[in-house]
């Protein structure tokens, strides 16, 4: 991507080579802080919604980047670019790191082999998006994949994931929701109706009794 915008502002802007490769440097700065703020805050989404609340996050953060790029595309101005390319990068950089705060749920024995093939697959849409701007021109490049990345948002939509509720379907086992009810310091009232519901959904009496305990110490 870094490659890619250098191009674009040297072409879009008539940008030296040096100001250029500064200007989209700034691309790769971010990350020095927002992915792990993306991650931060699905740690947090986390606590307040479970599994469900990471894939809200993970998927407003993908609306967001695809909305951003395809606004930079559409810049003017060098100083409108600029300003948009770090927007856009902070909505990638959340991304990424909401993505792989899901990572450890998808295989827990084989956390590592999983977040390797999600690094690899961000490296093969890096050359796919140099082969579109080689075919296109640099703004229509930008708004493919802009659009590629609010459409792949609806994937999000399918992701279940064992014992912990999705986006449209599911529901969390009982110790995920004792888990919840004891970091979340969750009023008592509304505590016993999350118990209630999720014994009536399924019970199993040794996770039952686990979650009432973590109900009655609130």
């Amino acid at each position: 991507m870094t490659a890619g915008l250098a191009l674009y502002f040297i072409e879009r802007f008539d940008q030296t080579t040096e100001s250029a490769a500064a200007l989209a440097s700034i691309f790769g700065w971010m990350n020095l802080f927002a992915r792990g703020l993306g991650g931060f805050i699905s740690d947090i989404m986390n606590v307040k919604s479970g599994m469900r609340g990471r894939l809200l996050w993970q998927s407003a953060t993908m609306v967001a980047e695809g909305c951003s790029v395809i606004a930079f595309s559409k810049m003017q101005s060098l100083a409108g670019a600029i300003g948009m390319m770090v927007l856009f990068s902070l909505f990638v950089q959340t991304t990424e790191g909401s993505t792989y705060s899901i990572i450890p749920y998808v295989c827990p024995s084989a956390t590592g082999s999983v977040a390797g093939i999600v690094g690899a697959g961000g490296n093969v849409g890096g050359v796919i998006f140099l082969l579109l701007i080689q075919r296109y021109s640099y703004e229509k490049g930008f708004v493919i994949m802009g659009f590629a990345v609010i459409c792949s948002t609806a994937l999000s939509f399918f992701m279940v994931f064992d014992g912990h509720a999705g986006l449209l379907c599911g529901s969390d086992a009982n110790e995920v929701m004792a888990i919840r009810i004891q970091k979340n310091n969750v009023d008592g009232s509304e505590a016993a109706q999350a118990v209630e519901t999720n014994i009536t959904q399924k019970d199993d009496t040794n996770q039952t009794l686990a979650l009432r305990s973590a109900v009655s110490n609130e």
